[in-house]
């Protein structure tokens, strides 16, 4: 959120908001008539909004206020299914890839990781077959390195010859952006828009649709939690939705 919308955000609240000042100890702020004002928006901006309200009440309590909010239930906000990128697009954008940018896609999509995993990616964590991945929290996870992926590493760093991470640019690592770059390069070279979070996309859901155990593409993922990891059990439900409409006799004559 911009200091622009939050402010607006807030002059909003305080539009609608009732304030509670007879208690010597406590400020109530009433948050319920301003939800219900803003309460035909969707709930993302709704949570956005009340998140806004929430922060300065923090930053006013941490100031020496003693402020309560009341009516202050979260509102939740669906997860939107990820959208990984076709096997197929992937093989077309590798076939137009030049030696850097073919071995940046095909980590992210036989690895998994996130991009700053793999911006932070140093040439001593790999191994003949798995690397070693720092996540986030500094979590280490091992994660099987196929053999031609070990090949493409070893041609490439004979060429570019990096001295600490596996990409870099004049003796230091390249940041997060510039890889983001390179992918949205590669892939606008057969038109499509793609991100390297849908690459790690791509690796769960192609794992999972295959039967892997969950428990181990959450391992795999550096998941904290197994519930993130069933969002893609989801996205194979609802492809297998899809097909299923496309297939049926049935479906087809309601089509």
């Amino acid at each position: 959120m911009t200091i622009k919308s939050y402010k607006e955000s807030l002059l909003e609240a305080f539009s609608y908001l009732e304030i509670d000042n007879s208690k010597a100890s406590n400020i109530i702020f009433n948050l319920m008539p301003y939800r219900l004002h803003i309460a035909s928006l969707n709930a993302k901006t709704i949570s956005k909004k009340l998140s806004a309200i929430r922060s300065f009440v923090a930053y006013l309590n941490e100031s020496g206020e003693h402020i309560v909010l009341e009516a202050d239930e979260s509102i939740k906000v669906a997860k939107t299914l990820p959208k990984p990128v076709a096997h197929k697009h992937i093989m077309e954008a590798l076939e137009v890839a030049a030696q850097e940018e073919k071995l940046l896609v095909i980590l992210l999509y036989t690895l998994g990781l996130r991009i700053s995993e793999l911006a932070s990616l140093q040439i001593k964590d790999i191994y003949d077959e798995w690397i070693r991945v720092i996540g986030k929290g500094n979590k280490e996870r091992d994660v099987p390195l196929l053999n031609d992926v070990k090949v493409l590493i070893d041609e490439y760093l004979s060429v570019f010859m990096p001295k600490r991470f596996l990409f870099e640019k004049n003796g230091k690592k390249l940041s997060e952006n510039s890889l983001r770059y390179m992918i949205t390069k590669i892939f606008g070279r057969v038109g499509l828009k793609v991100t390297p979070h849908q690459l790690r996309h791509a690796y769960a859901s192609s794992l999972l649709n295959s039967g892997a155990p969950i428990v181990d593409v959450s391992e795999l993922l550096g998941h904290s939690s197994m519930a993130t990891t069933q969002i893609y059990t989801k996205l194979g439900s609802a492809l297998k939705q899809q097909n299923y409409n496309k297939a049926h006799p049935l479906c087809k004559d309601n089509n």
